[in-house]
């Protein structure tokens, strides 16, 4: 049993009325507001707990786990499985965001009923309150909307597409795919996606697109007029380890702040300063003859400064 609690005290139950719930209607009416909409990645338990208490609005359990969590080259190796693992580790922290679960390559792929089934076991099985895919998919997001499933679109740089696109470019630089992209982005959102993430496109183009949809955009090296920013976490803390995007911005290293302190740790171990007494348990003083004659703490002490 683990003597290890998470700070933070007891947390209000999911249905607290206090806490004001981020919906997709509620993304709708920030953006007939003019509010913007903060948006970051998570995947696990204490990350997303920090996150949803900072008051992001909405948490992608993003298929970049892949990378910044599991160490593969691209995003493409994660499975279903492995996102429903994270998507639930999340949703048990969350109360106020919005949770929404990255589909991964392949599990929307083939046929719209395929596609539908692998979305209900997001909802069913892990609790995503809406799901992501990437790509102008008009009929797949058709069919989830009249499924009731919330969904989100991607278009622009859409990593899953990294070989077709030949690595990680910037999109829609002619006029001929600008216009695409914005027809693929009117489509998604007439076939009913709530929302539409812009990733690695020009700000001209972001800003056209937001100011011709009825649905809220949410850019990625997309530029400030989109009606909300995501990050990747790991990148806005310098946790990763590669050089940033040209779009990140490193709000901290704790990168270097973690490996400081587990350098202190071991440090304190070697020079036996770590555990303190003070962090010892201690028997009480009717129970120490019990030990019978052997080595004391005292004597211990005493042999290791000889």
């Amino acid at each position: 049993m683990s003597l290890t609690s998470f700070p933070g005290g007891v947390r209000p139950a999911p249905h607290d009325a206090s806490i004001p719930k981020v919906t997709m209607p509620a993304l709708a009416e920030m953006k007939r507001q003019g509010r913007p909409i903060s948006a970051l990645t998570a995947y696990d338990y204490a990350t997303s707990r920090l996150v949803d208490e900072a008051g992001i609005d909405l948490i992608l359990v993003g298929d970049s786990l892949a990378m910044v969590v599991l160490g593969h080259d691209n995003t493409l190796a994660v499975t279903v499985d492995e996102m429903l693992h994270h998507t639930r580790a999340v949703r048990r922290a969350v109360r106020r965001a919005l949770v929404v679960a990255d589909m991964p390559f392949g599990s929307y792929h083939g046929t719209v009923a395929e596609g539908l089934a692998n979305a209900v076991r997001f909802v069913k099985e892990a609790g995503a309150e809406a799901v992501k895919i990437e790509g102008p998919r008009v009929e797949l997001v058709r069919a989830l909307t009249e499924a009731e499933i919330p969904v989100i679109g991607h278009l622009g740089l859409t990593p899953q597409s990294i070989h077709r696109m030949g690595g990680y470019r910037v999109q829609a630089r002619t006029t001929e795919t600008v216009k695409q992209l914005q027809a693929d982005a009117q489509a998604l959102a007439d076939a009913g996606a709530g929302a539409l993430v812009l990733e690695g496109i020009p700000r001209e183009v972001a800003a056209a697109i937001t100011a011709e949809l009825p649905i809220p955009t949410i850019g990625i090296g997309a530029g400030p007029e989109c009606d909300g920013q995501i990050l990747v976490f790991h990148d806005l803390l310098g946790l990763t380890f590669a050089p940033a995007a040209k779009f990140v911005r490193r709000y901290a290293d704790l990168g270097g702040l973690m490996r400081s302190a587990v350098e202190h740790y071991r440090e304190d171990v070697e020079h036996r300063a770590f555990p303190s007494d003070e962090e010892s348990y201690h028997l009480p003083e009717a129970a120490r003859g019990a030990l019978g004659p052997g080595r004391t703490i005292q004597k211990t002490r005493a042999l290791r400064k000889a």
